[in-house]
């Protein structure tokens, strides 16, 4: 397994040793090399001969993105500016954009990581790869163009939106491929479907990023396009960018790629570790990035830890899928409320299609209450709608304990993006 493009362990005793070096490197290279970490470490106590083992890696201070905010534009640089090749930046939380800076190592890394993604779909050579994700400042376009080259395969780079095109490429090109966001997805599947253009593709794969994407989403996907296999990508652009991890075809949790990054998954209050199985916090610690490295990045993504060896034969860890974000999750009557968990009533539910909105609102009586509007399957076969409305009021209550009311919609009644679709809406006033 990822022969081609195989894990970059540099000692022979291993992941854990490996990660102590890459986690020993780090400290030393960001406290030499970077005022910003030199004076959070000194202000923690800590020096760099100070990490002897994997154990210490929760003596260091955590890091956010208002600590990325406050130093902007290049808080986390610890290389020359005349070693760094490229910037990418992401959306910030108060306004200013993240910025990230890269040395050619670092884009040469991040090259090796993607591309062992691709490996790990099952990719060869001979497909042809339509990224019809977004450029520019962001990482995902240029960073499946750039590892699709690196592979070896044929990319062509339509980048996102615009339908008509879309489907021209698809069949003029043949492509074998399709990188997208899950939403793009969806709007591609139901154009497709729409206009009859199934039997004119050759499309075989999927290849999702950016956002969570559920499982009726997927099974869409599969029945208008015709496609084998859809897999989830991950990544930031703190993190390098996507490539970062994918989900494998036993579709059982995402391989991470551990020797180029140490993956804690801690509770998002009480910042302690979580046992695997449990949901926490996503936080990451870089163990070769030159240009911005990461020491206990808190992410505010959500997921768990997957234990035991995976039957697909990866040997590098996994987690489980995006369940979203910690500053996303809602409170209602006492219980947090993650948007995965909504993903995961619907797809027990026949007869329900992907798209859903859930509306957090007071009652007149002044308590609050839920109403989940979900659509009707395109050409499912027909329930009572009494019937389907009792099923997921029950799914509801079973996971997450509380109780909620549903709207039953026609298929394409809820609005669909070609980037991210927000499905949480929280109009409820707090004194």
């Amino acid at each position: 397994m990822l022969k081609k493009f195989p894990p970059r362990i540099t000692t022979p005793y291993g992941l854990p040793a490996h990660q102590l070096a890459g986690l020993q490197w780090t400290v030393r290279h960001a406290f030499d090399n970077s005022s910003f970490y030199r004076d959070r470490l000194t202000s923690a106590g800590i020096r760099p001969e100070d990490i002897i083992s994997l154990d210490d890696l929760c003596r260091l201070p955590l890091l956010t993105a208002d600590d990325l905010a406050a130093g902007y534009p290049f808080a986390l640089r610890a290389a020359e500016f005349k070693d760094l090749v490229r910037i990418h930046a992401s959306s910030g939380t108060t306004g200013k954009r993240k910025v990230l800076c890269y040395t050619r190592k670092d884009i040469d890394d991040w090259q090796d990581m993607f591309a062992r993604c691709y490996e790990l779909a099952g990719m060869t050579c001979e497909d042809r790869v339509q990224i019809a994700v977004g450029y520019g400042l962001w990482t995902a376009g240029i960073g499946f163009q750039q590892a699709c080259e690196h592979f070896g395969a044929l990319a062509v780079p339509v980048g996102p939106g615009n339908l008509d095109i879309q489907t021209t490429f698809l069949i003029d090109m043949q492509s074998t491929v399709f990188c997208c966001t899950a939403s793009m997805g969806l709007l591609l599947a139901e154009e497709v479907q729409r206009r009859g253009l199934r039997d004119k593709l050759s499309l075989k794969k999927i290849i999702l990023g950016a956002e969570r994407s559920s499982s009726a989403m997927r099974d869409t996907m599969r029945d208008c396009l015709g496609i084998e296999e859809i897999y989830d990508i991950t990544g930031l652009t703190e993190v390098y960018g996507p490539g970062t991890g994918l989900s494998c075809r036993e579709d059982n949790g995402i391989h991470y790629w551990a020797d180029y990054y140490i993956l804690e998954v801690l509770d998002p209050v009480t910042l302690e570790p979580v046992a695997p199985g449990e949901i926490g916090e996503m936080v990451y610690t870089t163990l070769c990035k030159e240009g911005a490295p990461l020491i206990r990045y808190r992410s505010r993504d959500l997921t768990r830890l997957v234990e035991g060896p995976c039957p697909c034969g990866c040997t590098m860890p996994r987690h489980g899928r995006i369940l979203g974000r910690s500053d996303d999750v809602v409170i209602f009557r006492g219980v947090n409320i993650y948007p995965g968990q909504i993903d995961e009533v619907l797809h027990r539910v026949p007869g329900i299609g992907s798209e859903y909105q859930l509306l957090l609102d007071h009652t007149p009586d002044g308590r609050d209450g839920m109403l989940v509007r979900v659509e009707r399957l395109r050409n499912a076969e027909a329930q009572p709608d009494d019937q389907l409305v009792k099923q997921i009021v029950a799914g509801v209550k079973h996971t997450m304990l509380v109780s909620c009311s549903v709207e039953l919609l026609e298929p394409g009644t809820l609005p669909r993006s070609e980037k991210k679709t927000k499905r949480i809406f929280d109009k409820r006033k707090f004194e």
